[in-house]
Parts: structure tokens; sequence; C-alpha cells
């Protein structure tokens, strides 16, 4: 299968040099302004089929407050502001994304939950979040990110970096299928694709590996089969304790 799906990802690859062409010249930065309306639609797709596993898994963030009661959370690629009606009342959000194309999007999420306080919207990648200050966050929420990012290590250390001692990590990743599976012959054939797709997305991640070697204290991940597309069946999810 290896000979196969290397054979195909060339082809696939092929098809798409007037996308890596366009994105050399950076004329696929006009795709940036387009993602945030096609986010908006597929997130709200996938918060239906995701909601029973989100609502388990944020049930958890009332644990972490710090020790005067309050909840100081970072969401980071906060993107349109999907998570936000699983957060507890009162939670001060602070909301970060690389496009700040976003905004538009997160102010009517923000709008349609009054039930939280938002501090501020900062343009940052998840590897350089200087503008947020070491320990001072009770939660960092990162829900399909990992997948886009430029380097997963260093994202993880700077969750490490702004999280307080005891504050957690909540993730939800969709990761590599397993070996020897369709799924996982798709997911690299159709990669050069689907990294243009998704805004630099790559299905082909082996996520859960950097979480571990990350050094929670207590890590909590479990393996799913989430209720979608073949392509992207298969997630993380859980947390970890700084």
């Amino acid at each position: 299968m290896t000979v196969l799906m290397r054979f195909w990802f060339s082809v696939v690859n092929v098809l798409c040099i007037p996308l890596h062409v366009l994105n050399a010249v950076g004329l696929f930065q006009i795709y940036k302004r387009v993602f945030p309306f096609c986010q908006d639609r597929l997130a709200a797709m996938y918060n239906n089929k995701m909601h029973d596993n989100k609502k388990e898994m944020f049930r958890s963030l009332s644990d972490f407050k710090n020790s005067s009661g309050q909840l100081t959370l970072l969401e980071i690629g906060c993107g349109t502001g999907v998570n936000f009606k699983y957060y507890p009342a009162g939670t001060k959000v602070i909301c970060t994304d690389p496009n700040p194309h976003f905004e538009k999007y997160l102010a009517r999420n923000m709008a349609e939950n009054d039930h939280l306080k938002y501090e501020r919207f900062v343009v940052a990648s998840g590897e350089d979040m200087g503008a947020v200050e070491d320990g001072s966050v009770d939660v960092v929420v990162c829900t399909l990110v990992l997948c886009s990012v430029r380097d997963m290590a260093q994202t993880l250390r700077e969750v490490h970096r702004i999280l307080r001692p005891g504050g957690a990590f909540f993730f939800i990743e969709h990761v590599v299928a397993e070996p020897s599976t369709w799924s996982h012959f798709f997911q690299h054939v159709l990669q050069p694709f689907w990294y243009y797709f998704g805004d630099g997305c790559e299905i082909i991640r082996e996520t859960w590996k950097y979480v571990e070697a990350a050094g929670f204290s207590d890590l909590r991940l479990r393996h799913i089969q989430a209720p979608l597309f073949f392509l992207i069946k298969p997630h993380i999810i859980g947390y970890g304790v700084k």
C-alpha cells in the first residue's frame, strides 16, 4: 500500500501545482479572507456532530477555577467562537487567532454568549503568544488547531508557559488514522489538496505523541472515532494538568 500511496500522493501533488504557485507568490493569502466564512458554516456542523463529546470534556472546566473562584481561559485559534457556549458562566475569556478576519464572526458569538466576560482578542499564532504573561491563565483550550500550527512542540511549550501551576490544557484534535487502513491511505494521498482547503491543516499528524511528550503532570487523553467524514474520524480528546 505504501508504494501505491506514494504514487497517488505524487499525482495529487502535481494536480495542486497551481495552488502551490499561488501560495508561493502570496496570492493564496486572499483565501484567508474567505476561510472564516467557510469555517463559520463548517464549525457549526462540527459542533452538532461533536456536541456530546465537547459537553462531556468541558464539564471539567470548573474544576480549574483559581483560589478566588474565578476561571480565566485562553483559547488558541478561537476561530468563530463555537466553543463559547460550553464555558461556565462568568469565565474570563482571552481569544487568540492568527487570522484577524475571524473577528467579525467572533463578535457575533460573543454577543450570543453573554454569560462570559471577554477580555481581549489577540492576533497571534500558537507558537508565539508573547502578549500573554507567564502563568496568567487557569485553562488553555485548543480544538482543531494543532493540525495547522507550524511547530506543535513550541505551541505546547507556550501553553505550559502561560498556564498557572495546576492549570489545565483542554484539547480536541483530529489525527492520522491507523496504518494499513484506507483512511490512512486517503489521508496521505489527499494531503496536498487538504492543506490548502483547510488553510494549512495537515490530516496526517500524530498529534498525541507531542501532547504525551509535553510534560503534563496528569494527562487524560483518549482516542475516539468521531461521527464525521472518514478523513477526519480519528480524534484525540482530553486534558492535561500542568
